[in-house]
């Protein structure tokens, strides 16, 4: 009876060897490692944002990948005698051996050469604005966070090189475009002649007040009233009255823009240590909106959305901050356009000759 107790109990330790502990960590697994990378990636793009602030160099590292392997190993040893008359009596051993190991293999990759022109200098594509646009994204929030000029009126710039303010019409093309977007009257097609064109065109028969608006866009940049479409290309001027000409950002531009936007403590700016930057700068609710306001203080704040530690300091967004926050978050989906599309994209020198 003890034998036959100590075969079974044998069988049940070796069938639960068998079992896989691998379906059961996917769920864990998958979203721990989300998450944690998800925050790596949002404190790595505020730490950079701060030292452009500070003149240092920004440095990204990228996960490349992730491996996780679990070994688990099983072992029982039993031996079993029974002797009739031994003055010992019954004689019965059980033993048993265990090993558990997770071994996370985790790639980084630093954005250099080919990776760092594709993902931080290469501009955000024209076409891939408007398909946003189309699909509903507010026209003049990303405008205004991804051109730097459109058929030669210029955005406004807080760079220290290149301070200055937007053009006269630019705010009012923006506001037109909104309005446009809202009621329907702005519609653009993606074409194949000689390669992908976006062709911009404005809806007919619609209101008289979108007609209004469709004329007002026309002469803002200097397009030609007969024309019911037009091209839409890379620049900063147009060739003809028949295109328009987006200058777009890249990722690189578009940090260094919200990095005037950092609240760095006053000393450091007396002391050279950091631009003067342009936090109090912004007053429309459109400039505000494509904003990132980073705060700083000695001590870690209780109540964040995301906080890093440079020079003594901590910077910060505050968790209720949700402007802020949705346009910090709106960085890697632009990232991810920067990333796939930028092919064709070269700038076309144009030189006064007048």
């Amino acid at each position: 009876m003890k034998i036959n107790w100590l075969i079974s109990l044998l069988i049940t330790f070796l069938i639960a060897g068998c079992t896989g502990i691998g379906p059961s960590t996917i769920e864990r697994d998958r979203f721990e490692y989300s998450s944690a990378i998800a925050e790596s990636w949002k404190e790595m793009m505020l730490l950079n944002i701060i030292k452009i602030r500070y003149g240092d160099t920004p440095m990204f590292l990228e996960v490349g990948s992730v491996v996780n392997q679990y070994i688990l190993e099983r072992e029982l040893e039993a031996v079993a005698g029974f002797r009739s008359g031994d003055l010992i009596g019954d004689g019965l051993e059980l033993g048993g051996r265990g090993k558990y190991s997770d071994r996370p293999t985790i790639t980084y990759s630093p954005l250099i050469g080919e990776k760092f022109y594709k993902s931080l200098l290469t501009p955000i594509p024209p076409h891939a604005l408007f398909l946003l646009i189309q699909s509903g994204w507010n026209a003049d929030f990303l405008l205004r966070v991804c051109l730097t000029a459109i058929n030669d009126l210029y955005n406004s710039s807080e760079k220290r090189l290149s301070t200055h303010e937007a053009d006269k019409g630019f705010d009012q093309l923006l506001e037109i475009l909104t309005e446009m977007q809202h009621s329907g009257g702005l519609g653009s097609r993606l074409i194949e002649r000689e390669g992908e064109k976006t062709i911009i065109f404005f809806r007919q028969n619609l209101s008289d007040e979108v007609k209004q608006n469709s004329l007002k866009v026309v002469e803002l940049l200097g397009l030609d009233p007969q024309a019911s479409e037009f091209r839409l290309v890379y620049g900063s001027t147009a060739s003809d009255n028949r295109e328009i000409a987006m200058l777009t950002r890249s990722m690189i531009d578009i940090i260094a823009e919200l990095s005037q936007y950092v609240q760095v403590p006053e000393h450091h700016v007396e002391e050279n240590r950091a631009s003067p930057g342009a936090i109090d700068k912004a007053t429309s609710f459109e400039e505000i909106r494509s904003r990132v306001f980073v705060k700083s203080a000695l001590q870690k704040p209780k109540d964040s959305f995301l906080a890093v530690k440079y020079r003594d300091h901590w910077f910060y967004i505050e968790d209720t901050d949700f402007r802020s926050k949705r346009m910090f978050s709106f960085l890697l989906f632009l990232l991810s356009l920067a990333e796939g599309g930028g092919e064709g994209l070269a700038p076309v020198l144009t030189l006064p000759t007048g």
